[in-house]
């Protein structure tokens, strides 16, 4: 009897798993159904979401609710939906400008709202009730930056509770006394995956709730659904998958939520090749987030041995956008070998609606233990002191850039033919007084190699003067020159 009971177990076990596996396939496969199109890009303001907040007020199957209100008057609202008896809250945009988990929020209530995958949403919302606060910072998220208009970071307001923000964020999580919270962020991209090439695309946390970072049933059954999304997240950014550390900070929003008994998930949304925008991470928030309330909802996840949860690599801060190996630097007539790691700083434009680079020279030196999303192998280039010009008008910018020069006196383009120009644009009164490579120089030079230039770097994206312009990555560059 015990034998055929053991069996059994296993079996649902097997047909449970197989289940999410297919489930986890078709929601990636159909992303695209789902994807809420009006917010695209990264910087989304509280008004991008009204719309979206009134049209899920108007559907007879969701609860919505005003919570609370920012520091500046923007209304703080609750999108619920379920008819089981665990509650889960999901709170995204603690943070002004980490924005991706709150577009992937509004992908999974458009999924929750779709009539395909009955059968799975059944298992789900029979079993959860879901609570979703989609940006819990309006006021940062207006001017973009990351904390409110008091100045504070709401994450570190937990026991002073002096933001009407963090104590709405309190008030919801007593009242719903939630099972699982799910405290959606994002990252700087230039963390890697420890001791790899790999960016961390996405790090999770199961958040200690004590200084010696004890593990209760609350902080194991986080860690067992961590596991559970990183096996998923492997499918599609395999390496890509970084653990947060868990040091204790008694301040915090995440530490204390687990201390009050809610087992918490952070999810930080990092970088991906060629993703600026994060919208193939806010893929993988949607898929891995739902694919998780499913495991809850079935609680499949509590077969997952919370050892596998250290197995995770921690995320380090080791990466850069651009890294130049073995380069040739002249200095008072003698050569020496460095390597140079440059960064691309995104600078908003008055509105905050768009941005411009202005690179920096992060660091210098040997780098052989940092990564870079683009690696370029110097060694036999020297680097090479750009000219400046005086020209009418520029017809060819890749002429110029193959003579040397990467500063340019000329009248200023229109904006929108400016975005991507692989010139650094300066006024008449400009002179390039001395050079030197220094840490937090802006990025501009030449590479040399057997007497022919070869590469530009202007403002921190690197150039082959030997390929078409339009099939390089040239950034949008420096404004004036500053």
């Amino acid at each position: 009897m015990i034998k055929q009971l053991f069996l059994s177990a296993v079996f649902l076990l097997v047909c449970n798993v197989q289940a999410q596996d297919e489930l986890t396939s078709k929601l990636y496969e159909t992303y695209d159904d789902y994807k809420e199109s009006s917010i695209g890009k990264r910087r989304i303001k509280h008004a991008d979401i009204q719309p979206l907040i009134e049209k899920f007020k108007a559907n007879p199957k969701f609860e919505v609710q005003k919570v609370g209100e920012s520091i500046q008057g923007r209304d703080l609202h609750l999108v619920s939906i379920g008819s089981g008896d665990s509650n889960i809250f999901l709170w995204s945009q603690m943070h002004g400008d980490e924005p991706t988990a709150t577009q992937a929020i509004f992908d999974i209530l458009n999924f929750l709202d779709a009539p395909e995958f009955k059968e799975e949403k059944e298992a789900i919302l029979s079993k959860l009730k879901l609570h979703f606060l989609p940006m819990l910072n309006p006021d940062g998220a207006e001017v973009f930056t990351r904390r409110n208009a008091l100045g504070i970071d709401i994450n570190r307001d937990a026991l002073r509770l002096q933001s009407p923000e963090g104590q709405t964020l309190k008030r919801l999580r007593d009242s719903l006394d939630a099972d699982f919270g799910f405290n959606l962020h994002d990252q700087s991209k230039y963390y890697n995956a420890e001791r790899t090439d790999k960016p961390a695309t996405i790090s999770y946390l199961a958040t200690a709730y004590n200084y010696e970072k004890d593990i209760n049933d609350v902080r194991a059954n986080a860690m067992k659904v961590i596991v559970f999304m990183d096996k998923i997240i492997q499918n599609y950014a395999p390496g890509q998958v970084g653990r947060y550390s868990d040091d204790f900070e008694p301040r915090a929003f995440g530490d204390n939520i687990a201390k009050w008994g809610t087992s918490l998930i952070l999810i930080e949304s990092g970088g991906y090749p060629g993703d600026p925008e994060k919208q193939e991470i806010r893929k993988l928030n949607y898929v891995s987030i739902l694919s998780a309330l499913y495991t809850i909802a079935n609680q499949s996840y509590k077969g997952i041995p919370i050892e596998d949860y250290e197995k995770i690599p921690h995320n380090n801060r080791m990466l850069f956008d651009l890294k130049i190996e073995n380069v040739t630097y002249e200095l008072l007539g003698n050569d020496y070998i460095i390597d140079l790691g440059i960064i691309n700083y995104e600078v908003d434009l008055k509105d905050h609606n768009e941005f411009y680079y202005k690179s920096s020279v992060a660091d210098q030196g040997d780098l052989s233990t940092y990564y870079a999303y683009k690696t370029f192998d110097a060694e036999g280039y020297t680097i090479v002191q750009p000219k400046v010009a005086k020209v009418a008008r520029i017809d060819n910018p890749m002429q110029l850039l193959q003579d040397g020069v990467a500063y340019v006196k000329t009248e200023k383009p229109e904006k929108s033919t400016f975005v991507h120009f692989p010139l650094i644009l300066v006024d008449e009164k400009f002179e390039l007084k001395s050079f030197s490579m220094q840490p937090g120089a802006n990025p501009t030079f030449f590479l040399k190699k057997d007497g022919k230039l070869t590469h530009a770097v202007v403002n921190g994206f690197l150039i082959d003067l030997s390929k078409p312009l339009e099939q390089q990555n040239t950034g949008n560059g420096l404004i004036n020159g500053k």
